[in-house]
């Protein structure tokens, strides 16, 4: 939701149109996490002078934009730095004044890009504008931006410090962000901040740094703990905080200095995501929630607003484990398509070096000095949102049979409403593929305030959830760029009942069982290829049966239910068809009104132990006149006057893996054929990091 970007450089010699192509590609990076426009602010011809492009629709229309500008693009810079944004509109429509970089006043003195949202906006704008100063957009962030500029025309202190001068401002802000500041008072500096949304810092030298890490440094004077007052405790809503004027007492920059105290070149790279760095660094600090960052002078610096919070002292250079090649469509038309077609692979890579074929043994190495307190949590509570919920849904049947603890699973947002109880024996599970998501994080706050034990299950290292859990599971699938979630899925479900398998290994009862999930997961990776083998004939029911219809119903049972949730919740995010997924064992509790001759349904009937109960649910429907699409095992002979979608048969609790495959595929030739966008569905971005 919403993308950031910013490129700085020192002593490396750039031209602008180099500059304006860098800034581009890595918001063509950014496009999968959703947006309606997109714009840049970058340096002038003139000293303390900044250039702003800002366009409606895909950054294809910002380059068209910028190419038909008048500016000087063979201009060079030695040192420089620009930022730039795609939005995804929540204050206002999308149009050029609402779109980022937002800016303090006409003169362009403090200009600004944001993730996220200010709660307090409203109040900030009322107060400001009763000073005098003037709004021209709709959006939170020009208040901040106004904001900076208050703070520099009242507070003389802060003429001296470009950090000084945004933290006095990020302690008015409510709510959760990212920010990026620029200013014509701090040519060649940019800071940055976050609190709730995610932001690194990509690096890249010509030699080695002395040190894989930054110091994180305080402000106030040594031995002192100098606390910023949060908007919230303030008496006057603008009284600057005593904090604002403190002093910062700096450390060298260890990491950025050669050995003689020369500065070196150096290249940074400021991405809500690390998809927009890869191609130009693979050496990426992860800031933490209240940390400020300064760049200038060929240095990193990076503050907090407060001393004793317990958080690191330092933050890492960490080096990403991800090529271009993998966030790249290759062969394929669209990500989507490409994620459903990796999933052999991301199967394959979720469960290496963890599941033991030949011995039937499962570690889950991030569990297990954790593994005694869960084994004696009083119930294990899965949190999560969308698809991740779906996942959860799908192995908690399975938790229950191998580890007898209760299961419950929540929807995040649902959970924080009900202020649902949480205890201390409780093992809070938090599943997200990007690790950002709003409403899990804060779910994830509120059971660390309690004492819960929090497992985190994601796919992003270095995300906010993967740092603030207890311990937890990477999923290993790979970057996930298109919104509709695939690959992500299956992984999260076989993380999680590897989760089950390690959680039950010493209970003798469950040993055979055990063994037998384990040989089902062996096979997996070959039956899910045999799926995909069968796409033409999905393509071609999408075509046939499917095409022109408005609404869907997907039925299953058991292990299945969660099946025909997230094959409801693809078609209906990507196809734009309304879709809904039923537990076949409530359709006479209202569905089977919906059903007559005119209602496409599918229904899931692979073999397990409620295979009789879901032969009723069919009866009910074609005896209302329903021609159904029935999902079924290869070697199923029941059902010779139905359309039938054939998989490999597994293990029941592995069933819905394979099951899930064509509904995806399904979903994608929908939409495909109705030409929508599959990788950016409207309305819906890939990291929702609001609530």
């Amino acid at each position: 939701m919403c993308g950031i970007f910013a490129y700085y450089n020192s002593l490396v010699e750039k031209d602008r149109k180099t500059i304006i192509e860098v800034l581009l590609n890595g918001l063509a990076r950014l496009e999968y996490r959703g947006y309606d426009s997109a714009g840049m602010g970058i340096d002038g011809d003139k000293p303390g002078e900044v250039i702003l492009f800002k366009e409606v629709g895909k950054v294809a229309q910002l380059r068209k934009l910028i190419s038909e500008s008048k500016v000087d693009m063979n201009k060079t810079f030695d040192t420089q730095c620009a930022i730039a944004h795609t939005r995804w509109a929540t204050h206002g429509p999308p149009s050029p004044v609402n779109c980022h970089p937002l800016r303090s006043d006409a003169k362009n003195e403090f200009i600004v890009v944001h993730n996220g949202i200010v709660t307090n906006s409203t109040e900030l704008r009322l107060v400001l504008q009763k000073r005098g100063y003037r709004f021209e957009s709709e959006t939170d962030t020009e208040a901040v931006a106004v904001l900076s500029k208050y703070v520099w025309d009242s507070q003389p202190e802060t003429h001296s410090d470009f950090t000084t001068l945004v933290k006095a401002v990020l302690t008015e802000l409510e709510g959760s962000f990212a920010f990026v500041f620029k200013s014509v008072h701090f040519p060649n500096e940019i800071v940055t901040a976050r609190r709730g949304s995610p932001l690194l810092i990509g690096v890249k030298t010509q030699k080695k740094l002395k040190v894989d890490f930054v110091d994180v440094e305080f402000a106030g004077e040594p031995g002192e703990a100098n606390i910023a007052v949060p908007a919230s405790d303030s008496k006057s809503l603008l009284a600057v905080p005593a904090s604002s004027g403190a002093k910062v007492f700096r450390t060298q920059s260890r990491a950025f200095f050669s050995e003689d105290g020369v500065p070196e070149p150096i290249e940074f790279y400021v991405a809500s995501d690390a998809s927009a760095v890869i191609e130009h660094t693979k050496r990426v600090l992860f800031l933490e929630d209240d940390d400020i960052a300064h760049i200038a002078h060929g240095e990193l610096h990076i503050h907090r607003l407060r001393r004793g919070d317990n958080k690191s002292s330092t933050r890492l250079i960490e080096t990403l484990d991800l090529e271009l090649a993998e966030i790249m469509k290759g062969k394929f038309d669209h990500f989507m398509q490409k994620e459903i077609y990796e999933q052999p692979e991301s199967v394959i890579n979720t469960m290496r070096g963890r599941v033991n074929f030949d011995n039937h043994v499962v570690t889950l190495g991030g569990l297990r000095q954790f593994l005694p307190i869960i084994r004696r949590g009083r119930r294990i509570v899965f949190c999560a949102c969308g698809t991740s919920y779906h996942s959860a849904v799908a192995t908690r049947a399975i938790f229950e049979e191998l580890t007898e603890i209760p299961v419950g699973v929540e929807l995040a947002s649902d959970f924080l409403d009900r202020k649902t109880p949480i205890f201390r024996d409780d093992v809070c599970v938090f599943i997200s593929q990007s690790g950002e998501t709003a409403d899990t994080i804060l779910a994830l706050r509120y059971c660390l305030e309690r004492g819960a034990l929090c497992v985190g299950i994601v796919n992003t290292v270095g995300s906010t959830l993967s740092r603030e859990t207890h311990c937890g599971v990477h999923i290993n699938a790979g970057p996930e760029i298109g919104v509709a979630s695939t690959k992500a899925y299956t992984s999260q479900f076989i993380a999680l009942l590897m989760f089950a398998l390690v959680l039950s290994e010493d209970r003798i009862s469950m040993g055979e069982r055990r063994k037998q999930i384990i040989d089902g997961l062996h096979e997996l990776p070959g039956q899910i290829k045999r799926v995909l083998e069968g796409d033409k004939a999905l393509q071609d029911l999408a075509r046939t049966t499917l095409a022109n219809q408005r609404s869907l119903l997907i039925m299953g049972r058991g292990y299945q239910n969660a099946t025909c949730l997230e094959g409801a919740l693809k078609i209906k995010e990507i196809s734009y068809m309304h879709s809904e997924g039923i537990l076949a064992g409530e359709l006479k509790h209202g569905p089977l009104a919906l059903i007559d001759e005119n209602m496409p349904v599918i229904i899931v009937m692979t073999r397990d132990s409620l295979f009789p109960k879901v032969q009723s649910a069919l009866a009910q429907i074609t005896a209302r006149k329903a021609q159904p699409i029935i999902i079924c095992n290869e070697d199923e002979e029941a059902f010779p006057k139905f359309k039938t979608i054939r998989v490999p048969k597994t293990v029941d609790c592995l069933q819905g893996l394979i099951n899930i495959v064509p509904l995806q595929l399904l979903s994608y030739h929908l939409a495909i054929k109705n030409g929508f966008d599959v990788d950016f569905p409207r309305n819906l971005a890939k990291s929702v990091t609001t609530e």
